[in-house]
């Protein structure tokens, strides 16, 4: 998109992203590295190591340092093998790539880098949007299922998507979830 989706914006805006922060999908980078330029440090793993590369040109391009958006190609599956923890973690866009067998896993990986009290933010694709339609089509109830162990659902809320798709947005549910 060229820039960060407009709920991350707002969260940052509102001091919802607090400290350290794990961008997991984080794709060519607008999001890790406008949290970068606020101040955060951040993290942004994505599995395509393609992305990754035009992540931290972005980065660079932009002025960051590298010490404040670092970039790696990692599995979001396996995010505790990083040896890391975040207070934030932000998932724009990746939930709703998974297969749904997988979406418990990944949230139990997300909580293995979280610190307790640190909250995730997950703005995906809603079942709002028309069928056949995009991505999988995402329902809270599949949200909730996913973080149930080690996560209390604050809110999930309905919110957009900036795409490139016709008409440039579309459906989509920000989940607002805090590490038990």
């Amino acid at each position: 998109m060229g820039h960060p989706q407009g709920a991350v914006v707002r969260l940052a805006e509102a001091g919802l992203i607090a400290g350290s922060v794990l961008d997991a999908g984080c794709g060519t980078g607008e999001v890790a590295c406008y949290l970068a330029a606020r101040g955060h440090p951040v993290l942004g793993i994505d599995f395509a190591p393609s992305a990754i590369a035009l992540a931290r040109a972005r980065a660079r391009a932009l002025g960051i340092d590298p010490g404040a958006a670092q970039f790696l190609a990692w599995d979001a599956l396996r995010l505790a093998e990083l040896g890391r923890t975040f207070d934030t973690v932000l998932d724009v866009g990746l939930f709703h790539t998974l297969q749904p067998a997988d979406r418990g896993a990944y949230a139990a990986s997300l909580r293995a880098v979280i610190r307790p009290g640190g909250r995730c933010f997950v703005l995906c694709w809603s079942d709002r949007n028309p069928f056949g339609y995009g991505p999988e089509r995402v329902r809270r109830a599949d949200l909730r299922r996913a973080f149930r162990g080690g996560w209390r659902v604050e809110a999930i809320e309905e919110a957009e998507l900036e795409t490139r798709l016709p008409g440039g947005r579309a459906h989509a549910w920000l989940a607002r979830l805090l590490a038990t």
